[in-house]
């Protein structure tokens, strides 16, 4: 006998037998993670038998001269700390503690494994995306602190980045507002806010300052920018270098660490065209003190490191014009202009694409005014509070929380 099936019940049998097919390779799949994320858990518990009150996670050894102030803080106040590191050759590892612990933890999955499972009442972190994406809140961690690691907002991380911290410490209480507004918007409960400045700051005061003078140096122009689309070497690349280069200028080019791995195509190229020109040098050291102490002029879009440089070295900035999408940041749930911006629009020169083939002649003529010098210092003042003394106020600030009880 022949069973005729209409084609809407046969659509409908064939839907649930998808459906139950799904739903048991899911439910397999979400048996195995959680058997793998068991074991996980039973090997870092058996690596680390550890219990340490005050924390502290390195995501990469750009991040050294941020974390080593406070490192010494606890050293010399002869208060342990368990420092977590993800870079190999962390600097911490060559120094000899009395009170800090150093511990290589792995990088990316296997470092936030570890991390998710961590038995500590305090830890500090410039990781963002807390209880966001694989970086979850360990049950046996009481307070987790956020610190900024640059003098511009805190809201140009992906979304959600900063929401899930209990505390976050800031370089100047500028920061704070944008905070504040966001937890509004989102109706999250306040973090307690600390301005504390900025750290890796105070180390490269102190460090640019040592750097011998060059004898008869060119003069140089640093292009240093962000990454991505919206970069200015994505956006312009040739178009802009073509008659900087062709200046009698010394050119360094600091691409933005990103840059290898998002715009590596476009930075291939650019080294092969400018391959044999003796007035070109690229710049992918770890540290950007050098190539800033050489620069008598730097050209950028958005990047931190123009306030960075603006600080440190007091020169003039040129900007190029840039279209900033927030779209994937915290700051497209603001309704107002980020102050970094702001602050370009006095302490810079904004330069357009239309302005490029003249690009020699602009730096030559450009004015460092009484506007820009009293604008980028104001903002200095702003945006880099306690100078010289941010390693001390975060840890006074990490042990003077009540985290007991």
């Amino acid at each position: 006998m022949i069973t005729y099936i209409d084609p809407g019940t046969g659509s409908a049998l064939f839907s649930i037998i998808i459906g139950i097919t799904a739903t048991i390779y899911f439910l397999s799949r979400a048996f195995i993670i959680k058997i793998k994320t068991l074991f996980s858990r039973s090997s870092i518990s058996s690596d680390n038998n550890e219990t340490a009150k005050y924390s502290i996670y390195n995501e990469g050894r750009q991040y050294w001269y941020l974390f080593k102030p406070v490192l010494e803080e606890f050293e010399n106040n002869k208060v342990e700390l368990l420092y977590l590191t993800s870079s190999k050759d962390d600097p911490a590892f060559e120094k000899e503690w009395n009170f800090v612990r150093a511990k290589y933890i792995g990088e990316g999955n296997k470092a936030f494994m570890y991390l998710n499972f961590l038995s500590s009442q305090f830890v500090l972190m410039t990781t963002p995306g807390l209880d966001v994406y694989q970086l979850k809140r360990s049950k046996f961690v009481k307070h987790y602190s956020h610190v900024i690691h640059c003098t511009t907002d805190g809201t140009k991380h992906r979304m959600f980045s900063l929401d899930y911290f209990d505390s976050i410490i800031l370089t100047g209480d500028y920061q704070g507002e944008y905070v504040r507004i966001l937890e509004k918007i989102r109706g999250l409960p306040e973090k307690i806010l600390f301005t504390a400045g900025c750290s890796y700051l105070d180390e490269y005061a102190l460090k640019i300052k040592q750097i011998p003078n060059e004898d008869n140096p060119p003069f140089t122009v640093l292009v240093s920018p962000s990454w991505g689309a919206s970069g200015l070497l994505t956006l312009y690349g040739e178009k802009l270098l073509d008659p900087l280069i062709n200046s009698n200028y010394r050119i360094i080019i600091r691409p933005h660490p990103q840059s290898k791995i998002s715009e590596k195509l476009t930075l291939e190229r650019l080294q092969e065209l400018y391959k044999n020109r003796n007035n070109v040098f690229w710049d992918f050291d770890r540290e950007n003190i050098y190539s800033l102490k050489k620069a008598d002029i730097m050209i950028s879009d958005f990047s931190g490191i123009i306030f960075d440089y603006l600080f440190l070295c007091d020169k003039p900035v040129l900007y190029a014009n840039y279209n900033f999408d927030p779209t994937p940041y915290d700051a497209d749930d603001l309704d107002c202009e980020l102050w970094q911006f702001k602050v370009l629009k006095e302490a810079g020169l904004k330069i357009n694409e239309n302005d490029f083939n003249n690009i020699a002649d602009i730096i030559k003529n450009v004015s460092d005014n009484e506007n820009m010098t009293k604008a980028r210092r104001s903002a200095k003042e702003i945006a880099w509070q306690y100078q010289g003394q941010a390693g001390k106020r975060i840890y006074e600030f990490i042990t003077g929380l009540q985290l007991d009880g």
